[in-house]
């Protein structure tokens, strides 16, 4: 997962408009190219989603009252680059138009 993060950092968060003649250009058909880059999208989401949760559990407190909750630096850090990172269908049209996402078809036998 550090490799996504370190490639993604220097990436733009921000959308812009892209060619579909380039996007459709390895198998000719937008739906299937629209599909992949959904599943991977799918995919990068579901693994930072459980990255952060696993990182902000270690700052977990176990207290009943509402009077001891505190502010940490640290998590609030942690939070603040999870939030920076490109949108995960950013990342993988990136991917996808870099030739950096293999893709194959289910058997179906």
């Amino acid at each position: 997962m550090s490799d996504i993060k370190s490639k993604v950092q220097e990436m733009d968060p921000n959308i812009s408009p892209r060619n579909l003649g380039e996007m459709v250009k390895r198998n000719q058909n937008i739906y299937e190219t629209l599909a992949v880059i959904s599943k991977r999208a799918n995919q990068l989401s579901q693994d930072l989603k459980s990255e952060l949760h696993s990182k902000l559990e270690e700052f977990a407190v176990t207290s009943e009252t509402i009077e001891e909750i505190q502010e940490n630096k640290e998590q609030v850090e942690i939070s603040k680059f999870y939030e920076k990172l490109p949108n995960p269908v950013i990342i993988a049209m990136k991917e996808y138009l870099n030739e950096d996402l293999d893709y194959r078809y289910r058997d179906e036998d």
